[in-house]
């Protein structure tokens, strides 16, 4: 796949790179990521893969930018506030990288939106605040083969996980279903540092970029977690259960099913 000269010095860096260089760009350039939520993981995770030469980002979100969101949203600006957080995000991609196509979609995922909207690209992100949103991202990238980086933030702690469907382990391999109303509390009762958001999304991007290029070693059967306040770092080993009821042997759920909006995740 040809470069211009200003794509060959916008990716020199990468392309310097034994690892990347000239072919693994232009894999970077052919892969389509599909984002779910433009918020505070989904930022930084949009503008590092548009910075890295992603050929194709798909942005779904369907709120608007808020004042409070400025605090970890990175990618979103005062002058923002009350603008759809898809196109606030899409106008920084352009800004970043003129060269990726940006789709937005001002809705939220649902069961019978979610397997349309998905056929389209390769990779997924998650980066939403709620469990409802977590099972079905995890039940539709298994039912799609689609690979997902899972990622989730509150108070002081973070953590992500790579899933390869049917490969690996997936979400519910090691949370089986949202707890119970009211046991963990929301982004909005209990806080979340600004700046760990921005750890957490960009690791996603990381992982998104390995797979595509395939080097490395990616967190599939691995859950990373991050506790700033002691900046201390565990892995804590995982594998697929093959009583998972959407990835197992024996698979009970076969379709994809909405569920309330109850809690934000770790």
């Amino acid at each position: 796949m040809d470069f211009t000269e200003e794509q060959i010095e916008r990716y020199s860096r990468h392309i310097i790179l034994p690892e990347v260089g000239g072919i693994g760009q232009a894999k970077i350039r052919r892969a389509s990521v599909f984002i779910v939520g433009a918020g505070g993981l989904g930022a930084p995770a949009a503008m590092y893969l548009a910075a890295a030469g992603i050929g194709k980002l798909g942005i779904i979100d369907d709120d608007v930018v808020d004042l409070s969101n400025l605090q970890r949203q990175v990618i979103h600006h005062t002058k923002d506030v009350g603008v759809h957080k898809a196109e606030s995000a899409r106008e920084k991609v352009n800004l970043m990288n003129p060269d990726v196509e940006v789709v937005t979609y001002h809705d939220r995922l649902m069961a019978h939106n979610a397997r349309e909207i998905v056929a389209g690209y390769d990779y997924i992100i998650d980066g939403t605040d709620n469990f409802a949103s977590k099972f079905l991202i995890n039940d539709l990238a298994v039912l799609t083969g689609k690979p997902l980086i899972h990622g989730g933030i509150l108070r002081f702690s973070g953590q992500v996980m790579a899933i390869r469907p049917r490969e690996s382990a997936c979400y519910r391999c090691i949370f089986r279903e949202a707890p119970p109303e009211g046991t963990v509390p929301t982004c909005q009762e209990a806080g979340v540092l600004g700046v760990l958001a921005g750890v957490i999304g960009t690791i996603q991007a990381t992982e998104v970029l390995k797979m595509i290029l395939g080097i490395g070693r990616s967190l599939t059967n691995r859950l990373l977690t991050y506790q700033a306040l002691d900046s201390e770092i565990r892995e804590v080993k995982v594998k697929r259960n093959p009583d998972c009821p959407v990835c197992g042997d024996h698979p009970t759920i076969t379709d994809l099913m909405d569920g309330e909006q109850r809690a934000c995740a770790l």
